[in-house]
């Protein structure tokens, strides 16, 4: 292969993650791009990362296997494997698919195996085939995720829990949103929320029409956006209306520019 594989590894166990990076560290075909504990990880880097395949734990605590799916943009899907403890009854489920697994504990033939066909896969098999045959497995499994016509209702407010009180801060009135930690700050005018909890818990309960990730720590309202002031390395600033200056990145970019239609 001129380029390798580029993978990506996801399950809650520590030494899970560690086996089958040693397994794949005796493939020269394949790298390992990243490692991540649980879903909200796994969303977030194969959006930064974009694998071209995802080693996916099926059963994490949080956002399971099925969910970090249904959270990826169908023309950023990559070849999945799924590593699993579920017995020999859930198996045929993933095989009417085409979607190839490993069960737990992963046995080293078995896992070359899959190699085999993973290659074989990703050098004969189109993107959008392979991404056809993974919405299929997830409508199988619940159809009306996928459904067109189900509209999903976004929140007006967003409590926040302080001390024996509970503050209602309105969501169209927050500018950007930043990661900090354990936390999040809803910066809303001159107000600042501190707000216990990750960037991605947070980005999935905010309409995607009006909010959307500018950088690995940033959510910006898109209402609020005035311009963008070009950077080095094809890297820009957001200005907001009130003369904030925000970094996006290239990995964001074309989130942007799907939102306001041009090539950004």
């Amino acid at each position: 292969m001129n380029q390798p594989i580029r993978a990506l590894i996801v399950d809650d166990e520590p030494l899970a993650r560690e086996g089958i990076h040693l397994l794949l560290a005796e493939d020269e075909d394949i790298t390992v791009v990243a490692e991540c504990a649980n879903g909200e990880e796994a969303v977030e880097a194969i959006e930064m990362h974009r694998p071209d395949l995802v080693f996916l734990d099926v059963q994490m605590p949080g956002l399971d296997g099925f969910e970090v799916l249904r959270r990826i943009r169908s023309d950023r899907m990559p070849l999945v494997v799924f590593v699993t403890a579920f017995d020999k009854f859930a198996i045929p489920a993933f095989e009417a698919h085409a979607l190839d697994y490993v069960l737990k504990p992963v046995v080293r033939r078995r896992f070359k195996e899959t190699l085999r066909f993973v290659k074989k896969r990703h050098k004969e098999k189109t993107a959008s085939e392979l991404t056809h045959r993974i919405l299929s497995m997830l409508a199988d499994k619940d159809p009306q995720l996928l459904a067109s016509n189900v509209t999903r209702k976004y929140p007006d407010r967003i409590p926040i829990r302080q001390g024996d009180r509970i503050q209602f801060v309105t969501v169209s009135e927050i500018d950007w949103i930043e990661a900090a930690e354990n936390y999040v700050n809803l910066h809303a005018g001159r107000a600042t929320h501190l707000m216990r909890g990750s960037l991605t818990a947070l980005e999935k309960k905010l309409d995607p029409k009006q909010f959307t990730r500018i950088h690995r720590s940033t959510i910006v309202n898109v209402g609020r956006i005035k311009e963008l002031q070009q950077h080095f390395q094809g890297e820009y600033f957001v200005i907001l209306h009130d003369k904030t200056r925000l970094k996006l990145s290239r990995t964001y970019r074309e989130s942007l520019a799907t939102i306001f239609g041009s090539g950004i």
